[in-house]
Parts: C-alpha cells; structure tokens; sequence
C-alpha cells in the first residue's frame, strides 16, 4: 500500500488535540483561491524552484535527463521539459529546487509518524493526516491510520470533505476526530471562491456527524470572499451534536511565494487579511451556533 505525500510536520500544535506529528498528502479536489499549500492541490510531483536562493553551480543542469534547466544566461528552468524526477533537487547545492511529491508505503509512513509516541501520549495528542485531501487517497489514509492506532495513538482526519461517501466510510472506522473545513454555506459562493459546489461536502458533515465522529470545524475567513457567511454557517452547524468546537481562522498571503515557485499565479492577489474587528464580527457570528469557538 502506497501513498503520495508531501511532509511531515512534528510538534505541530494546531492540527488536533495535544502533539502532533502531521502527514501532508498530495492532492486535492477543491482549487481555494486562498490555498496556503499549493504545492498540494495537483497529484503529479512537482517541482519548485525558488531564483533567489540559485547560486549558479550548474549541478542541476549537469544531471537532469530531459534537459529542463540550462546556463547559458543564467539559470533557465524549462518547466515544461521538466518530468519531476527529483535528480536535481538532491544535486542542488543551494536549496534552490524543491520536489513536491514522492511515494511512501503506509508502513514507512506509520513507522515515521510514530517517532514521537511518548510526547503524543504526554500531551493527549497524536497523528494527523492533513493535505491536500487525504480523502483522495482513502486506502492509503485508512491503511496508515489502521497501523497508527495499533499502537494506541490517536488519529485525526483533516478534509475538506469533498469525497465519495465510500471514501469515508473506509477512513472512519480508524479515525479518532475530524477536522472539516466549511468555507461558505452557500453553494454559489463556495463554487465562486473553491472551483466546486457544497452539497456534498455538507452532505457528508452531517453524515460524519451521525457517526459520532467527534467534529472540530474550521471556518478560514477570508475578506470579500466568504466574511458574509457566518451567520448561515452558525445556522447550518447549529444542530450538530458531535462538533466539538468551531475553530476561526485567519486569512494570510504567506503563500505567495509558494505559487510563484510552483509557475502559478497567485489566485487571492489582492485580499488583504481580516482586521480584528472583522474576526470578532465573525467570532460573534459563529457563535450563535451553540457551539465554543477558538480564535
């Protein structure tokens, strides 16, 4: 069983309960215009190549096989020629390249996750897959999560929740809590702003909801975009027994580099991020959900 991923990210503190140790996969269904890791979006590999931090030792050009970068005035990077074999990321001498993507076994994958077991069960915490979607790879995923909690340590799921209902249900049996992103409640908006309508990802909220999955919902604030949808969103949580808190995060622009990096053009240019008083609108909003709110 293999997967594509990403990274790991040890002791990270807001992806779930406790310590963590959180595993990004590659791809995802949605297209946000403010993604914060598009490096995650497509599924292929990819690579990244950052100008500022080339200094010209050629080593790249000396071992890629399709001739994807050249100095004949510089540093040229064909991306186009390119194939993401990831050879000349491990001969830059710069850190110039970075690859995105690369193939684990769900065992790798466990074994790796599992190196910080005593801070996990110190803090109440434990592993988080994260993306991308890792719905999109609902064996891998499963699979991972299965070994994880062979050990005692805790899962959690973080989606967007566009997936297949079989997609969920081959995941929950192994997952201690979700973290769901609902970024709009009305569809209109959340296809404007994602790329794709809601339903099915509301559909499934519920319906992980029944479960009794216990839910922590993250709502990404965004000016101008989805800071008017607070009150339908508080309303449409509302009734959801098994949400644990509702999480308000805001919106940055720290990710345009990464875009520029990737040969993407940054989709949110010109969203400046929320103000205080717009956070606390929004807090206020979501609120009258019923249920705790986390800034």
């Amino acid at each position: 069983m293999t997967g594509t991923i990403l990274q790991y990210k040890r002791f990270a503190v807001h992806d779930g309960d406790g310590i963590r140790t959180t595993l990004f996969l590659k791809g995802c269904p949605l297209h946000c215009a403010w993604c914060h890791n598009p490096e995650g979006i497509a599924f292929p590999p990819q690579l990244a190549y950052l100008p500022h931090k080339c200094i010209g030792c050629g080593e790249c050009a000396k071992v890629c096989p399709v001739g994807a970068h050249s100095f004949a005035d510089g540093h040229s990077f064909d991306r186009d020629a390119c194939t993401a074999c990831g050879k000349c990321e491990s001969a830059c001498l710069g850190d110039a390249l970075i690859l995105y993507g690369r193939t684990v076994t769900a065992e790798e994958a466990a074994k790796t996750l599992c190196e910080d077991e005593a801070f996990f069960k110190s803090s109440d915490g434990g592993v988080t897959l994260s993306g991308g979607e890792p719905l999109m790879q609902p064996d891998f995923t499963a699979e991972v999560f299965r070994l994880v909690k062979e050990r005692g340590i805790s899962t959690a799921l973080d989606t967007c929740g566009l997936a297949p209902r079989a997609s969920l249900d081959r995941v929950l049996p192994f997952t201690d809590k979700v973290l769901f992103d609902v970024k709009a409640a009305d569809s209109t908006v959340h296809e404007r702003w994602t790329g794709r309508p809601n339903e099915l990802i509301l559909d499934n909220l519920r319906y992980i909801n029944a479960r009794g999955v216990p839910i922590e919902i993250r709502v990404p604030l965004i000016p101008g975009a989805n800071d008017d949808q607070c009150d339908a969103i508080a309303a449409l949580l509302k009734p959801l027994q098994s949400i644990t808190a509702v999480r308000l995060l805001a919106y940055h622009p720290y990710a345009e580099t990464k875009y520029g990096s990737l040969g993407l053009q940054y989709p949110a240019a010109g969203i400046t991020p929320p103000t205080e008083e717009q956070m606390q609108k929004a807090a206020d909003a979501l609120a009258a959900s019923g249920h705790k709110i986390i800034r």
